[in-house]
């Protein structure tokens, strides 16, 4: 049985005012095992003057396992040149992978919205690409968007996209927020899952933004961990915990003391489950 205790990854959101070098040093320090860097990662670094290859060379010199790297949101209702303009970022987010040694991309909605049609299709060639640079894409649902909001949608358009490299990243967050709490994913067949990501919810009602910053340090919430783990281990996942929690309050500390404290509070969490 895999440990999920020791396959914890950081995502630099978590952290999100913190640069890419300080983060990726955070990470270590706090017990993290490996990384979950966006594209605006790379972005921010681009606008301050380091090179592509200078930021992948800070990566690999950090000595931290790059588990998950998110591309630029968007590309699953765009059009035009937009689309072009996506799937050109998708390609360089692909070969910015396989240079850190990283097996996974991942997308999300984005702000944008369309049918489930297009969105499969999108799905469907960015998987072909990700295929062809040897990675596996993991599809996102976010349960404020206004289509792909719920972990049924998301596994329709996988469906329908019919691509052996496309499949599922669940969020424990927005299971909980969309009304699947803790085994609520029970029926998901082990191989659809790609990756994991977790952080607590507050109680009461989403905050009514697209992108919620309100998430906390697991144990802080009302999400059912012994069921998420639990399961997560029934289904013999084996891929990493990417610990995803936006939070001004979290923004504002020390980013090695929040990771610490996150990685041990994770951890005590597994041991019970």
């Amino acid at each position: 049985m895999t440990d999920l205790a020791h396959r914890l990854a950081l995502h630099t959101w978590s952290i999100d005012t913190t640069p890419l070098g300080d983060a990726l040093a955070a990470a270590r320090d706090g017990g993290f095992d490996a990384m979950e860097l966006r594209r605006i990662d790379f972005t921010r670094c681009h606008d301050g003057g380091m090179s592509n290859a200078q930021v992948l060379d800070m990566v690999k010199a950090s000595g931290m396992k790059i588990a998950v790297l998110g591309t630029e949101y968007g590309l699953l209702f765009a059009d035009g040149d937009e689309r072009r303009r996506l799937f050109d970022v998708f390609v360089e987010t692909c070969t910015n992978a396989v240079a850190m040694g990283c097996p996974m991309i991942m997308t999300a909605p984005g702000q944008n919205a369309g049918t489930l049609a297009q969105a499969a299709l999108s799905l469907r060639e960015a998987a072909q690409i990700a295929a062809d640079h040897g990675l596996r894409l993991a599809l996102e649902f976010n349960s404020q968007h206004d289509v792909i909001n719920h972990l049924e949608v998301a596994r329709e358009i996988i469906a329908k996209a019919g691509h052996p490299a496309a499949g599922l990243l669940i969020d424990a967050y927005h299971l909980q927020r969309s009304g699947s709490p803790g085994r609520g994913f029970a029926h998901v067949a082990p191989e659809e899952i790609f990756t994991f990501q977790y952080s607590d919810v507050p109680a009461g009602p989403p905050p009514g933004q697209r992108r919620p910053t309100d998430r906390l340090i697991p144990g802080q919430g009302i999400v059912q961990w012994q069921g998420v783990f639990d399961l997560l281990r029934e289904k013999g996942y084996g891929g990493y915990l990417s610990f995803e929690a936006p939070n001004p309050a979290l923004w504002a500390r020390p980013p090695a003391e929040v990771t610490r404290e996150a990685a041990q509070a994770t951890r005590r969490l597994l041991a019970l489950s």
